[in-house]
Parts: C-alpha cells; sequence; structure tokens
C-alpha cells in the first residue's frame, strides 16, 4: 500500500519537476503550460492506458508493415532513391534549406544513438563535440587555409579524440552519474569557447568561415550542400549498418542489455564503451565540420544544453538503436516545426508532451530496432 501510495506521488510529481526544468528557457507561461499539459495527459492516461495504448501500437505495426511492403518492390525503391538523389532539381530553395539541416541533425542524431541506443551509455552533453568539429574547421580554414574536405577527416577524429578523453575517466560511472559528468562537459565546453577570445572569437564566434571548394570550384550552392551532406549520411548510415551486425556490435547490445553479464563473459566492457562514446563523437565532428562550412560563422550560441536535448529527443522519438527510427525522427523534429511556424512558440511544450506520450504508450520508439532491420 505505501509502495502503490510513492509511486502515485513520483508520477504527480513528475509534471511539477518538468515545469521547473524547463522554467529557465520557457519563462513562467512556458512552465504552466507544460506543467498543466502533463497533468492532463496522467489523468487521460489512467481511463484510457490499455486501450490507447494496443491502438497505437497496432496503428503503428500496420505503418511498418506497409512500409515494409512498399518498399520490398525493387521499383519502388529505385523510384524513392532517385526521388532523394535528385531532389535539389525539383525541390525550391526554401524547402531544400530545411531538408540539408534536417540531414545535419540526422548525422547528429546517428553518433548519439551509437552511445545511447546501441550500447546505452546516457550522454547529455553530446552537442559539445559538435561544437569541436565546427571549431575545429573553423580555426584551421580560417588560420591555415585548410580544405573543407581535408577538415572532415580531422574533424572526425579531433572529435574522436576529445570523446576518448572525457570517456576514459567516466566511463565506469553508470545511468544518471554519466548522464551528470557529461551534462557538465557540454557546458563547459560552452562557457570556455564563450570567454576564451583569442582563439574561439568569444561570443561572437569566428567569421568568414570559407566554403567547401572541390578541386578549385566553389560549392555554395544549395544543392551541392545537400549532396555533400546526404553523401556523408549515406556513409554514416553504411557503417553503423555493418558495425551493428559485427562482433562490435553484439558487445555493444550485450553491455546494453547487462554490463555485469557482458564483462562474465569475458567481453573488455570499459574498451567497447570508449569505442562507443569515441565513435559517436566523430560522427558528431563530421557534422560541426559541414556546419561551420555552409553557415561560415559560428558561436557558442549555436552549441547549448538545449541542442543536447533535441538530438536526444529524435533517437528516443525514432527508436533506440534502430537506424530507420533514428532517420525518421531527426526528420521528424526538424521537418514537423519547420511546417507549423504558426505554433513556434509553443515548440518545445510540444515536444515535451510528445516525449511523455512517447514513453508512455511507445518507450520503444516509432520504428522499433530490430536485428533483421534493412535500411533499404
Amino acid at each position: 500500500m505505501k509502495r502503490q501510495s510513492n509511486e502515485v506521488m513520483t508520477k504527480y510529481l513528475l509534471p511539477i519537476l518538468l515545469g521547473v526544468i524547463v522554467f529557465p528557457f520557457l519563462s513562467w507561461q512556458g512552465a504552466i503550460s507544460v506543467i498543466v499539459g502533463s497533468f492532463l495527459l496522467l489523468i487521460i492516461s489512467r481511463f484510457r492506458s490499455v486501450t490507447f495504448s494496443t491502438k497505437l501500437s497496432l496503428q503503428n505495426h500496420r505503418l511498418i508493415r506497409t512500409l515494409q511492403r512498399l518498399t520490398s518492390d525493387k521499383r519502388v525503391r529505385i523510384g524513392l532513391l532517385l526521388a532523394i538523389l535528385l531532389m535539389p532539381l525539383y525541390l525550391p530553395r526554401f524547402p531544400l534549406e530545411i531538408v540539408t539541416l534536417a540531414l545535419i541533425y540526422v548525422l547528429l542524431a546517428m553518433g548519439l544513438d551509437i552511445v545511447v541506443g546501441l550500447t546505452g551509455l546516457l550522454a547529455l552533453g553530446f552537442i559539445a563535440f559538435y561544437a569541436v568539429g565546427a571549431y575545429t574547421y573553423a580555426l584551421l580554414s580560417t588560420q591555415f587555409g585548410l580544405n573543407f574536405f581535408l577538415a572532415l577527416p580531422i574533424g572526425a577524429v579531433s572529435a574522436a579524440l576529445v570523446g576518448l578523453l572525457v570517456g576514459l575517466p567516466v566511463m565506469r560511472l553508470k545511468g544518471d552519474y554519466l548522464a551528470i559528468v557529461t551534462l557538465g562537459f557540454g557546458e563547459i565546453t560552452r562557457i570556455v569557447l564563450n570567454n576564451w577570445d583569442s582563439v574561439s572569437g568569444g561570443p561572437n564566434g569566428i567569421l568568414g568561415i570559407p566554403r567547401p571548394h572541390f578541386f578549385g570550384v566553389k560549392l555554395a550552392s544549395p544543392g551541392a550542400y545537400y549532396w555533400i551532406i546526404l553523401t556523408l549520411v549515406a556513409l554514416g548510415a553504411i557503417l553503423i549498418y555493418r558495425i551493428v551486425r559485427s562482433k562490435t556490435g553484439r558487445a555493444w547490445e550485450a553491455i546494453r542489455e547487462d554490463e555485469l553479464a557482458a564483462a562474465s563473459c569475458g567481453i573488455p566492457v570499459v574498451r567497447y564503451k570508449l569505442l562507443a562514446f569515441s565513435l559517436g563523437a566523430g560522427f558528431a565532428g563530421v557534422a560541426g565540420v559541414f556546419f561551420a562550412g555552409r553557415m561560415t560563422h559560428i558561436s557558442p550560441e549555436s552549441f547549448t544544453f538545449l541542442e543536447s536535448v533535441m538530438v536526444l529527443c529524435m533517437v528516443v522519438l525514432g527508436g533506440m538503436g534502430s537506424l530507420l527510427g533514428v532517420v525518421i525522427g531527426a526528420l521528424a523534429l526538424i521537418i514537423l516545426p519547420e511546417l507549423l511556424r504558426e505554433a513556434a512558440l509553443y515548440r518545445m511544450l510540444l515536444f515535451g508532451l510528445l516525449l511523455i506520450v512517447m514513453m508512455r504508450y511507445r518507450p520503444q520508439g516509432l520504428v522499433p530496432a530490430r536485428r533483421s532491420e534493412r535500411f533499404f
């Protein structure tokens, strides 16, 4: 009886805690909206939890089965591939810019999914590695004239090395403790960039970052940016697809399911965790280099805690450990707000409600991870 009472108290304290957390970002009106919305969802869930959950699961299952039937047809696959490749030829400039931005977040979400979804490590400061990649390219290009395409692997290696250095002392931590340490690392990185004027440019950031060049040809059109980031996303997806089906992928899944059992089976847990952390950071570094080359100006304001939360939301919404799910989650959370600009003030509120609904009724995400999952 006492246990049930504690569970009810915890459940109804959660909306208040959520409101306190979002208060610094949404002001008191937004925080109250979050609390009221969360309470309403909890009350509704008490009456319709089983029915609604079952319906949502069935609808989602039918949608996945329909998509699988469609994509199993070779002609549909070829048509879909051509539509993706030739998008710059038929899509207007503004929508193409949004899709390009969404693909940057797809790359970030794929990197975070290696850490959170495949290995089970909760990281809340992931956006710091994105900043490392962006500032690496910004400094190397403006100070030494380094080419964009040479900076891509350097940015990835730099971010991976930073991930390795951060991970070495903290990989023995678990759960909330690891999340707090990574959150602190993300905030320290932002504060350092904000105050190290002589290197990072301080709050003004770095201006005049060169756009990508390929054998002397300037790649500054929206279509060129789209094809570059599409290539990076495709290479990243192939790499993850191959790793997940290798010995390394199985070791990550074993660690995620039961770290103690994995260690007792002879899996070097800390080594595989460090590998996952470094590889995920490398993905963020590549995304950061592309972001800097596309925007030509970066500042610490682009790498705040909210960005880390946004990427984590993409992974949770799509399905942790699911490559296709992560892609769908990232595209949905970037493209949908642009389509609903009238509700821009309530965007974070909607994201919060969406996450609560997902955690309550669909904790495995829109597209749950499966061993037999095929990307195309």
